[in-house]
């Protein structure tokens, strides 16, 4: 489905601000691979080619609007240093600049899986499995934690209790205390949307405009 002109603008943006800067300065401080002119870097586990000329997914596709965004700020927002190793997770809500967009990660993120899965915790684990989590270490009592590694340096951590006869199903998903350090608030919290989508999805249905 090709995606609205707007988009397309942002995206040109986007690839003439990624042409300019050093890939390999970038590819040293995120710890990703640089080929050429061509930055390869996992995202949920899945490589993509990110280039002045475009980013593609394994496929050889353009992936959605969100996931070229994320992916191009990540380049152009690496840490000109090396930030203090995280010692703790935080929710989204934490981060300083968090504010406008924590209703909109709470929706779109958190309350999406939870309405998703509600009932059905195996077949989350099922989807958290085939879209490379692994089982995280939680800091409070959950049915579920699951750890992602959404990009090099930027893990998430899904905290999942099922419903019972006196609550409803909660879903949590917190960050490493330096996230903020590698992305904006605006693309952390679509990281944790582009999770609830896939997970909703599976990860062989990756497009449409979001």
């Amino acid at each position: 489905m090709r995606q609205a002109p707007v988009f397309d603008e942002i995206y040109e943006k986007y690839l003439a601000d990624v042409s300019a800067i050093n890939l390999s300065l970038a590819g040293n401080r995120l710890g990703i691979d640089i080929n050429g002119e061509t930055a390869v870097i996992p995202f949920y586990g899945i490589p993509h080619r990110v280039s002045g000329k475009g980013v593609m997914d394994a496929e050889g596709r353009r992936p959605v609007h969100a996931v070229s965004v994320i992916l191009c700020k990540y380049l152009l927002l690496f840490p000109q240093q090396e930030p203090p190793i995280a010692s703790e997770w935080i929710k989204y809500h934490c981060f300083k600049d968090a504010a406008p967009f924590a209703g909109g990660f709470r929706n779109t993120a958190e309350q999406s899986i939870s309405k998703t899965f509600s009932g059905k915790l195996d077949d989350l684990k099922n989807a958290c499995m085939a879209l490379g989590g692994q089982p995280g270490a939680a800091p409070i009592s959950c049915d579920l934690a699951i750890n992602f590694p959404a990009l090099p340096k930027v893990n998430l951590l899904m905290l999942f209790n099922d419903q019972d006869d006196e609550f409803p199903a909660d879903c949590s998903i917190l960050f490493e205390n330096h996230s903020d350090a590698y992305l904006d608030m605006e693309c952390l919290a679509m990281l944790g949307m582009m999770l609830a989508v896939w997970l909703k999805n599976g990860p062989d249905h990756r497009d449409g405009n979001i």
